[in-house]
């Protein structure tokens, strides 16, 4: 569950650094008959152009019993329509030259194509027969229901995948959206008729954004997309989940996942952290950049650099659409787990009793508006891939133009305020997977109770 701030921040290393020159490239936005939203970018230079499609709801809207239903049906789109079967629509796609992904965010479900620009009109009209009229043939659903569930089970083999869903499930709980996690259990209570039945609630106009990114003008794409999205209903928007607040624990939790035999324990130390429009969503991001964010961040500095306890430590800041989590993430030696997370939960008591300086906060603006990776923002891909989550989440242009101006004026009391707000010691909830028979002891002082699940058990510990 990425945050949009990190993707925004890339921008600097494609504009000029002067924070009054960051600008979002201009694109036109405009809401169809069918309340279907259209933007388009226009981006000259290489004949390629990027059609991306956000159905609202993703994770999110996923039914309590079905968690991963938008990623599976979103999965099943290309495996038939009224017009092609799963063979054609691939022959199809290939004499186009085009390409095509799928995935499930916390907030959308989004479905990204490229085509040659001359293609546009037929690539175009390629995706829209698979995003509306998606037929789900029974035997194509089996097939795939059965590889994610065998996807789900494999996942356990590696615990640096593992341990992202086991936190979630854990820390969230299975009544928040975000902790209802897709395993082999929930992929048992999917059907074609669940199947079908989320894909004509929530594939209509109102809940379908497409962005245009490419050679091309927004004239033109507008009477493509109106053509071919044209028999798309309206449909009833959907609406998203009241806002939920995270509470802090009056105690620590900890969740032990045994895996006998581990050689290395995979941890992750997580609390309440922001969501997408938090108002200090700049001041938290500048702050984690220091603390876990980058290679020589504090979390890196002492458990790789120093103490040589992990090949990697980093502190993960959630931001979608409701609040997420703050997470430290890492992994050791099984001996060594007890060491690895006092020094961790030690960085973090550093951090909130005593601060940032003011050089090191110049260091943290530096390098979020000039050393971000500048391939997040300068392919059409990249750019459509933006648009479409700043419209998932409310947000204008200037979330993107004032971005700078907003970071530069981050004082270092602020910074120190946010630290103590969102990074403390108290209330917090652990995660392990590792041998417990080895490290049951060592972990036992972080937390006064354990819960215990062995790896092998359904789901992700039935949580």
């Amino acid at each position: 569950m990425k945050g949009v701030l990190p993707a925004l921040l890339a921008i600097a290393v494609a504009i000029p650094l002067a924070a009054a020159e960051l600008r979002l490239p201009p694109f036109s936005r405009q809401v169809l008959p069918n309340g279907l939203t259209l933007e388009v970018m226009q981006r000259k230079g290489i004949p390629l152009v990027e059609i991306d499609i956000a159905v609202k709801g993703g994770v999110e809207s996923d039914p309590a019993d079905q968690p991963g239903l938008a990623e599976v049906t979103g999965e099943l789109l290309r495996k038939g329509t009224t017009s092609r079967d799963s063979d054609e629509f691939s022959k199809d796609l290939d004499a186009l030259g085009g390409t095509y992904r799928i995935r499930a965010d916390a907030q959308s479900t989004l479905l990204q194509s490229e085509f040659l620009s001359k293609d546009f009109g037929a690539g175009l009209a390629l995706i829209a027969d698979a995003v509306l009229h998606a037929t789900f043939p029974e035997s194509e659903v089996k097939k795939l229901l059965a590889q994610q569930s065998d996807k789900a089970k494999a996942t356990k083999d590696d615990p640096a995948e593992a341990i992202e869903p086991y936190a979630h499930a854990f820390f969230f709980g299975e009544s928040h959206p975000y902790g209802r996690v897709m395993s082999e259990i929930s992929i048992a209570h999917m059907n074609r008729d669940s199947i079908a039945n989320y894909h004509k609630r929530m594939y209509s106009g109102r809940n379908l954004a497409i962005a245009v990114v490419g050679d091309i003008d927004a004239q033109n794409a507008r009477a493509e997309v109106e053509r071919a999205f044209d028999s798309a209903p309206a449909g009833e928007p959907y609406q998203w989940t009241e806002p939920i607040r995270l509470s802090r624990t009056p105690r620590a939790r900890l969740l032990l996942v045994d895996k006998p035999a581990a050689t290395q324990t995979y941890f992750f130390i997580a609390q309440p952290g922001i969501d997408a429009k938090s108002s200090d969503r700049v001041a938290v991001s500048l702050v984690n950049t220091l603390f876990g964010g980058r290679f020589t961040s504090m979390l890196n500095e002492e458990l790789r650099v120093k103490s040589g306890l992990t090949y990697g430590a980093r502190n993960i800041i959630d931001e979608d659409r409701l609040q997420g989590m703050n997470s430290i993430s890492t992994f050791t030696k099984t001996d060594s787990t007890g060491e690895a997370v006092a020094l961790s939960l030690q960085v973090l008591k550093d951090l909130n009793e005593h601060g940032l300086k003011a050089d090191q906060l110049a260091s943290a603006k530096a390098y979020e508006q000039g050393v971000t990776p500048r391939e997040m923002l300068e392919t059409p891909d990249q750019l459509a891939k933006l648009l479409l989550r700043l419209e998932m989440l409310g947000f204008g242009p200037d979330e993107v133009n004032t971005l700078f101006q907003r970071m530069d004026a981050v004082s270092i009391a602020e910074a120190n305020t946010v630290a103590r707000k969102y990074f403390e010691t108290s209330g917090l909830t652990f995660i392990f997977i590792g041998d417990a028979k080895k490290i049951r002891a060592q972990v036992a002082k972080f937390a006064p109770e354990i819960k215990e699940i062995d790896i092998s058990a359904p789901g992700f510990g039935g949580i």
